[in-house]
């Protein structure tokens, strides 16, 4: 796509600080209005009272929040877990796991990334083992062939790339090992793990799934019996404790440099444990946003949610596209001045720039009164 020729603007009025934030004039609270996420042409504004202060919200654009955590049947299938949200280029799953799956899976409909948020085990594939335990990614390339041998009860989240690919970010300055090393990408291994599952021959069935619905493929035998593999496609697994994130002292960076992975139309990004800010006019919460061009969707894996009242581990928000959010008032009273060193909290960020719609069973999870959430105590 050809790089777009923004209307040039260069214009200041008022009483307003010269970096964004940071150094914002006394008693004001800075809105960020920006184009195509955090990289597009940008607007500060300063107001008095912060800009999440309404007394009433009625509307589509209202925020949601759903307590995945609720969602207790356990399915042996990732097809049968319930869906969460959805549009064109992602399909967002909850699944719950306690015992082997009977069978394999394909995925047909596109990649898919499997984040474990309790559990651990083992996962079978065309590839090899590779184990798996909380707080891991496990990526899988499109038609990959799989089955989950938990070792423990599971909780995972399941992000499809529809019709797509889940790609790694380009570093750009920050160089091809800053974030996280590729050598952290651990592939499947053929060990004897493996080759006791492919001892394993009886009549196996695959479910695929091929535009949303299911195709059935019986074998007399394992199909997974590949003895050897090559190339430069395979599934992997990476941990976000492994994730170092680019962090400054000076400047409250924006969500989108903790972008882990990329589809088409949407992007994974994870939050992990940093320092605060420690200049002394620097932001040091989230700062207030209208994000116009992308829904935003959170996680909440494990910790402290600094900027965020009445969430719990298991917790997803959702936040529309055109909905004006940032921090709970609890935490804007540290917006200047931290009492803790660092942050101390795991979630999972989706940003679609597609229109998101709610699974059924979402809705059945959701605390409505989350949109009261911002107004002070």
């Amino acid at each position: 796509m050809a790089p777009r020729n923004w209307i040039p603007v260069r214009g200041a009025q008022g009483v307003h600080s010269r970096q964004a934030h940071a150094d914002m004039p006394a008693g004001t609270y800075e809105r960020e209005m920006s184009k195509e996420g955090f990289f597009g042409p940008a607007a500060f504004l300063h107001h008095p009272r912060p800009p999440t202060g309404w007394s009433h919200f009625e509307g589509p654009l209202r925020p949601r929040a759903f307590d995945l955590a609720r969602l207790n049947a356990p399915e042996a299938s990732p097809w049968s877990a319930p869906i969460v949200l959805h549009n064109g280029a992602t399909e967002i799953r909850f699944w719950k796991l306690d015992q082997p799956m009977p069978g394999l899976v394909r995925n047909a409909d596109g990649d898919q990334l499997l984040f474990i948020h309790q559990g651990a085990g083992d996962l079978f594939c065309d590839f090899g083992r590779i184990g798996f335990g909380a707080g891991d990614y496990v990526y899988l390339p499109r038609g990959t062939m799989w089955r989950l041998v938990p070792s423990a009860p599971c909780a995972i989240l399941t992000i499809q790339a529809t019709n797509s690919h889940f790609t790694l970010p380009d570093k750009g300055l920050l160089g091809p090992h800053a974030i996280f090393d590729p050598a952290l990408l651990d592939t499947p291994v053929m060990d004897e793990a493996f080759r006791d599952h492919q001892a394993q021959d009886h009549q196996t069935t695959v479910a695929i799934k091929k535009r949303g619905q299911i195709s059935t493929v019986t074998y007399p035998y394992n199909p997974l019996d590949a003895v050897g593999w090559h190339g430069e496609l395979a599934p992997v697994r990476l941990n976000v404790a492994h994730i170092r994130p680019v962090v400054s002292h000076r400047y409250h960076l924006p969500p989108s440099v903790h972008t882990t992975f990329l589809a088409d139309r949407f992007v994974v990004c994870t939050f992990t444990p940093r320092p605060f800010e420690t200049d002394p006019g620097a932001l040091k919460v989230p700062f207030f946003h209208n994000n116009d061009d992308y829904d935003e969707v959170l996680f909440y894996h494990a910790g402290d949610f600094f900027s965020r009242d009445g969430i719990d581990a298991g917790m997803m928000t959702f936040h529309p596209s055109g909905f004006t959010h940032g921090p709970h008032p609890k935490a804007l009273k540290n917006m200047l001045s931290q009492p803790k060193p660092a942050t101390d909290e795991y979630a999972v960020m989706i940003d679609t720039r597609d229109p998101l719609e709610v699974g059924e069973a979402a809705g059945a999870v959701e605390n409505t009164a989350y949109v009261d959430s911002w107004k002070a105590r």
